[in-house]
């Protein structure tokens, strides 16, 4: 059985908004449906003061300040006064108010598409962020990533796979997906670090509960740290999960995903050399994501052992990987890892996903 979607329908408080304003209240939807919520609206203060201790928070215009200090409504924290550019600045009235914060429009436009933002997350558990990672070149960690994003689509979790390594070839091969329209990571390196969720969402290649950021084949483009965070930060506004393809060697993006992470796997192949290449790639994440835990890959030529290997990198050991060719043959065909439901990598995914989507469920 699937597991039941967070229910972000129900009944909330809203913010109130005290302005005879038109163009302000105009100005001021718009930024709150940016945010993904509605508000609750007061002509003036006297309209207001059933409502006003206890909205979430309360943004007041200017043209009602006076008047609001008519009223004596009660003080209260989250006042937020709320003017525009070119006239008088209100720090006095304000503080008159006990206004904890003024907003001049538009240069505070972002600042309270964030504020409406954040009110709108608490209505629900943010996106569990995982990533993947493998001990040396050649591990297969894009499959696993794949693999888990997949499975978790499968369960009725919506997912987002994330590639984090320009030099990946881009996921969307991974999962077949190169033919599919979207947005891939170039159109938004120039982004000035705030993503609107609901249009990120929309705008990413997708295919029912799975959605992909991925590079394209062209040039690698340097991407700034802010708009990984950024979109990792939108992606936990709308998603249940969202997998992380990480590189061995991380940029300052990459960086910014492990930080992100609430947990990374660490893909190894059963291998001597493999698993001493993998006691630097560790050593090198643990400074940004202390959660890290082990999977072991098959075949081991050695017989090198999974719990040998685990207890040489002193990492708790997730998991190993018997060998299935099948999943190179169907890479090649366009069959997205784990989609048949069947075999190792699959069996290993449905594991981890699941102890993922329990421990997002405990209160």
């Amino acid at each position: 059985m699937s597991p039941p979607r967070t229910d972000t329908t129900h009944s909330r408080r809203l913010p109130l908004v005290v302005t005879a304003d038109e163009g302000l209240l105009d100005d001021l939807l718009r930024l709150a449906a940016l945010g993904g919520t509605d508000v609750d609206l007061a002509a003036d203060p006297v309209a207001a003061r059933s409502r006003h201790s206890g909205a979430p928070f309360v943004l007041v215009g200017v043209d009602q300040a006076a008047a609001y200090l008519r009223a004596r409504l009660p003080r209260r924290p989250r006042l937020i006064l709320v003017g525009r550019a070119g006239q008088d600045q209100p720090w006095q009235v304000a503080e008159l108010l006990g206004a904890k914060h003024v907003a001049i429009l538009p240069a505070a436009e972002p600042w309270l598409v964030d504020r409406f933002t954040d009110l709108h997350v608490g209505d629900r558990v943010p996106a569990v962020a995982i990533g993947v990672v493998g001990g040396r070149g050649g591990a297969g960690a894009s499959v696993l990533a794949g693999g888990l994003a997949v499975t978790a689509a499968r369960r009725g979790l919506r997912s987002l796979l994330i590639d984090a390594d320009p030099l990946g070839g881009g996921l969307d091969l991974v999962l077949g997906w190169e033919q599919l329209g979207g947005l891939r990571w170039p159109a938004l390196a120039d982004s000035d670090g705030r993503l609107d969720p609901a249009a990120l969402a929309g705008a990413l290649p997708s295919r029912g509960d799975l959605g992909l950021l991925s590079w394209d084949r062209g040039a690698p483009l340097p991407l700034p740290a802010s708009t990984m965070t950024a979109a990792i930060d939108a992606a936990r506004r709308e998603r249940d999960l969202i997998v992380l393809d990480l590189p061995r060697r991380p940029d300052d993006a990459a960086i910014a995903a492990m930080h992100a992470a609430d947990q990374i796997f660490v893909l190894v192949p059963a291998e001597l050399r493999a698993t001493a290449a993998a006691a630097r790639v560790v050593a090198g994440i643990q400074g940004h994501c202390p959660n890290l835990s082990l999977v072991v890959r098959g075949p081991a030529p050695g017989q090198l052992s999974a719990r040998e290997i685990a207890r040489s990198l002193g990492l708790p050991l997730a998991g190993a990987l018997r060998p299935e060719p099948r999943i190179s043959r169907g890479l090649e065909r366009g069959d997205a890892p784990g989609s048949s439901g069947s075999g190792a990598l699959a069996e290993l995914c449905q594991r981890i996903v699941a102890g993922l989507a329990d421990r997002a469920a405990a209160p």
